[in-house]
């Protein structure tokens, strides 16, 4: 649902409040906690969780539930941002480099940005040569794609 104004916004999902706010940052924590757990952790009744938690969804507040992947535990152990560069932004070239985006398993994540590289993405493979195999394979291969650079992630704070 598109909203035209603020006032819409507010009909549809009135102002999130402190608890909330606390129901968010539990769900965050653990989206799986039942809603009981969750009504004693914010200090609310259980229906009057329930109603908020849906009240959150119904507004696209929560937009979803996802499960957290180790990688390591999948044999998945090397992570890489890569900068990349497009040639051109015309539609033609555009268009299936977004679509592919979206395909390729390596890719985790791929934010369009602003600065000197046009995309930012977030590659996770198994090691090194994967990774080498990823660039070569896919990357490279994108008429789109001037050029690439990488940084290694060496271990994740948050």
């Amino acid at each position: 649902m598109i909203c035209q104004n603020r006032w819409e916004i507010r009909s549809i999902m009135p102002e999130v409040d402190r608890i909330d706010l606390k129901i968010i940052q539990a769900l965050k924590r653990n989206a799986r906690i039942s809603n009981a757990e969750l009504a004693e952790t914010v200090g609310t009744s259980v229906s009057s969780c329930w109603r908020r938690v849906r009240a959150l969804e119904d507004s696209g507040v929560i937009a979803g539930y996802t499960v957290q992947l180790d990688d390591k535990q999948m044999g998945m152990g090397f992570q890489a941002i890569v900068h990349v560069q497009l040639r051109r932004h015309a539609h033609d070239d555009f268009a299936p480099f977004v679509k592919a985006m979206h395909l390729q398993d390596e890719i985790r994540a791929c934010w369009a940005t602003t600065g000197q590289a046009d995309y930012h993405l977030h590659v996770v493979c198994a090691d090194i040569d994967g990774f080498n195999r990823f660039l070569d394979e896919f990357l490279f291969r994108m008429p789109a794609v001037a050029s690439a650079q990488t940084n290694l992630i060496l271990r994740t704070l948050k």
